[in-house]
């Protein structure tokens, strides 16, 4: 039992690829150097990191309010679910709020660590088996704009995500960028 494991663990690393990052990755990345990352969420300390981005089509503004958008999330990304602001005041996101998630079949808490509007965005979330830092940023271009997002995981459900799930979350955020694509083009 314990060799099946370890063989269907190497086999694992072989053909998925295992997406953790080095410092030189990180700073061949063009915009990386535009996140102000906390300490605790450097990439090159994480256990577990992905990039991913998409050029857009449409103004800057028509993006943000989608992104600020989190409860309409689940609507037309199915890698969220259960988006609930946690101010009774407020529709969207804004600076400092604490909203809640579901995504990868876990349950989580977020608050807004940054908010320009237009430009960036990125919440911190902590339980007890994962630290998550995640920064979008929107760059204006000739034609609209590039969306990016970042994240760096910390913690045991990252080391095991590392191993058994390697592409995963890369995967549901290319879903989520094509889908930020889709609707901003529409506008």
């Amino acid at each position: 039992m314990a060799k099946s494991i370890l063989l269907l663990m190497m086999t694992s690393f072989l053909f998925t690829g295992c997406y953790s990052v080095k410092k030189s990755i990180v700073t061949a990345l063009p915009y990386s150097s535009k996140i102000n990352w906390p300490d605790d969420y450097l990439p090159t300390d994480a256990d577990f990191y992905v990039h991913n981005k998409i050029q857009i089509n449409a103004k800057p503004e028509v993006v943000w309010n989608l992104l600020i958008q989190a409860e309409q999330w689940p609507d037309w990304y199915s890698g969220m679910k259960n988006v609930e602001l946690l101010s009774s005041e407020s529709e969207s996101l804004e600076n400092s709020i604490n909203f809640k998630f579901s995504t990868m079949g876990q349950n989580f808490q977020g608050v807004i660590r940054e908010f320009i509007p237009h430009q960036r965005l990125a919440w911190e979330t902590k339980n007890k088996k994962l630290g998550a830092y995640h920064a979008w940023l929107i760059i204006q271009s000739a034609n609209g704009c590039l969306l990016i997002t970042d994240e760096v995981q910390k913690g045991k459900l990252a080391k095991l995500q590392k191993v058994f799930l390697p592409n995963k979350l890369r995967k549901l955020h290319d879903v989520w960028l094509k889908e930020f694509k889709r609707l901003s083009e529409s506008e």
